[in-house]
Formats: structure tokens, C-alpha cells, sequence
């Protein structure tokens, strides 16, 4: 969900005209986010940086563990070999 308040929602205008005050509300905490509305249409999510960081870190742990979970399930699939078996197979090197 873009927007959760309506003072959250500021026209590209508004932006343009108050920028340094819209920068700084975020920047000190007393706006978590702020959307630009361009031609009647969300254009662009204004965050802090700390919290997009916190936003990214946790989509990549997401990302992570979507790739944990496929191996995981993937790991019935395969057959376990003995060390023993291994050495027969390539036979011993030294």
C-alpha cells in the first residue's frame, strides 16, 4: 500500500516549491514517506535512506532464503555418496 495518510501524498508541484522542508521532515523522522503524485498517478516514493537500506537488506534476505528453501527441497532429489564410493569411482590420486 503507497499510501496509509493522506499526508503522505504530495503533488509534484508541492515538491518542487518546498523541497528542502519535505527533505528534511523525512530526513529527521517526522515523515516516514512521502508520494509524488504526477498527472493524477503515484510517480516516485520518497523514504529515508535508513529506511530504504532496512527495506533492501530485507528483501534480499528474502531473496536468500527463496534460494535456501528450492535447495532444500531439491536435496531429496539427489542421491548421497560414501567417501568410499567416491574413491572408486575417480579412483585414488595419490
Amino acid at each position: 500500500m503507497l499510501l496509509d495518510r493522506a499526508d503522505q501524498a504530495i503533488s509534484s508541484t508541492e515538491l518542487q516549491k518546498n523541497t528542502r522542508v519535505l527533505l528534511d521532515r523525512i530526513a529527521d523522522g517526522r515523515q516516514d514517506r512521502y508520494v509524488v503524485i504526477r498527472d493524477n498517478k503515484p510517480a516516485v516514493v520518497m523514504l529515508a535512506t535508513g529506511y530504504y537500506e532496512a527495506l533492501m537488506d530485507e528483501l534480499d534476505d528474502l531473496r536468500i532464503e527463496a534460494v535456501a528453501r528450492e535447495r532444500l527441497s531439491s536435496i531429496e532429489q539427489v542421491k548421497l555418496v560414501s567417501h568410499a564410493d567416491m574413491l572408486d569411482r575417480i579412483g585414488n590420486c595419490n
